[in-house]
């Protein structure tokens, strides 16, 4: 059986994902909050790209560092020194720390391993936890495996955080 080449999301389709999310959140009265490693802003950037999102957007932090981590969200250091920075544990700190350290609703937290290098056989390129949480909620957090090059990674991997907060 032939392989399947993974879905990769265009520009547009993130801007309506986005656009979506922020139709909602600004209907329910929710503010975002994104802390994100593997995507480097991404997240906020899609976001914030839709007019308006001034409304419904808090902040958005880009820890891609174990020390970032550390300082801006609150990742304890045996946290990552027990799990590493791709790890379930870690993305739930990530998320939690988020909403701790804004005036945020709800929160997206993503890690994960782009690539090209960087995989190991227990954790491949392309691994990546999203987590989501409410404020006052629990965190629900989830791996994810994508293919494809770094870039594939990324999209996919924000595209998988939009749809997860649409979820939320």
């Amino acid at each position: 059986m032939p392989a399947v080449a993974p879905y990769i999301p265009t520009d547009a389709e993130l801007a309506a994902l986005a656009a979506a999310l922020g139709a909602r959140l600004r209907d329910n009265h929710d503010h975002l909050v994104t802390a994100e490693s593997c995507t480097g802003g991404w997240i906020a950037k899609c976001v914030t790209d839709i007019a308006g999102s001034s409304d419904w957007f808090d902040c958005g932090m880009a820890a891609y560092s174990y020390e970032a981590k550390q300082a801006l969200l609150g990742v304890r250091p045996q946290t990552l020194e027990d799990f590493g920075a791709v790890s379930r544990e870690t993305v739930v700190e990530m998320v939690s720390g988020a909403l701790i350290h804004s005036g945020a609703t709800v929160a997206v937290a993503v890690t994960g391993i782009a690539g090209p290098s960087g995989g190991t056989p227990e954790k491949p390129v392309g691994t990546v936890w999203v987590a989501w949480k409410r404020r006052g909620g629990y965190a629900k957090a989830e791996v994810f495996r994508f293919d494809g090059d770094r870039e594939a990674v990324r999209r996919q991997t924000v595209a998988a955080a939009l749809r997860g907060l649409e979820a939320l």
